[in-house]
């Protein structure tokens, strides 16, 4: 009763963002399941840096929802790397320039020549201050949260997706906690990232090395992805740069364990007692309200 009133309500199609992970592919399923796949459009905002196997789990996913899933791109912007040498940067405090300009903007441009009844993120359990800063500052995008409607944490989503007989994506299994931008690796990945990619992805590591001295050159200050956050703080190189020798490389840094996703012990469910978050309980009274 309820759902068919919810659904007499829909006049434009319920957008399902599907990034390419686990999160957002389950977040699409669950808003098919409910809302029907005629009122829904999933679209992915391809970066042109996605791992050869994002594309194949796209494919899987679409055959799973019985629904296409749409690509959109930058029309401005063809490869990362002109996003970083033109602006001389990789990552700072305010997000990184990819991030922005191949997803965020790619998103904008798309929403000011199309018309929804929402729009859904995968942003999971533990992702409730993203899910507040999304509903303050773009509250025009009627955003909705089926992962946090649901309690769905990452590794409920993985478990999800393989009862359902899907292959997850192999960063995953690699060992990594995202599928972002595997191309080249992701700039805002962290120490612990960027130690993995090191001692496992070398070829992948040294490129972006270059990248970072590259961009220092031109210019004339340091560029880097990644900071010290300890007290001594400061910027932190891939590898040491012969202009800037006070400047750590990783390799002076602690190790920093990824723990891989994909070696769920069956307690996904431990924090089932635990009190919950007062913000989720405030971001899915909003959502309620929607309906």
């Amino acid at each position: 009763m309820m759902k068919n009133k919810i659904l007499k309500k829909i006049k434009e199609p319920v957008i399902c963002w599907w990034s390419g992970g686990v999160t957002s592919a389950v977040a699409c399923k669950l808003t098919i399941d409910f809302f029907g796949k005629n009122n829904c459009k999933v679209i992915f905002i391809d970066t042109r840096n996605e791992d050869d196997d994002t594309y194949r789990f796209k494919d899987d996913c679409s055959k799973w929802y019985e629904l296409e899933i749409e690509s959109i791109s930058s029309k401005t912007r063809s490869t990362i790397q002109e996003v970083w040498e033109d602006g001389l940067y990789l990552n700072v405090a305010g997000g990184a320039p990819c991030s922005s300009q191949l997803k965020k903007m790619v998103r904008e441009y798309w929403e000011r020549r199309n018309s929804w009844s929402y729009q859904v993120f995968g942003f999971e359990l533990s992702e409730w201050k993203r899910a507040k800063s999304l509903l303050i500052n773009h509250s025009h995008t009627n955003p909705i949260f089926p992962l946090m409607m649901f309690g769905l944490t990452k590794e409920d989503c993985i478990k999800i997706i393989q009862e359902s007989g899907l292959e997850i994506p192999r960063m995953y299994q690699y060992g990594f906690r995202n599928n972002n931008c595997f191309k080249t690796g992701c700039v805002q990945g962290g120490i612990g990232y960027w130690q993995k990619m090191k001692k496992d992805f070398p070829d992948k590591f040294n490129t972006m090395a270059e990248m970072e001295h590259k961009l220092t050159d031109k210019k004339g200050s340091p560029v880097t992805m990644l900071k010290d956050q300890s007290k001594k703080g400061g910027l932190v190189f891939l590898k040491k740069h012969k202009d800037y020798p006070d400047i750590k490389e990783i390799s002076e840094m602690r190790g920093r364990e990824v723990k891989p996703l994909v070696e769920c012990n069956g307690l996904c469910g431990v924090n089932d007692l635990s009190d919950r978050n007062p913000t989720e309980k405030e971001l899915n009274n909003y959502q309620q309200e929607l309906f």
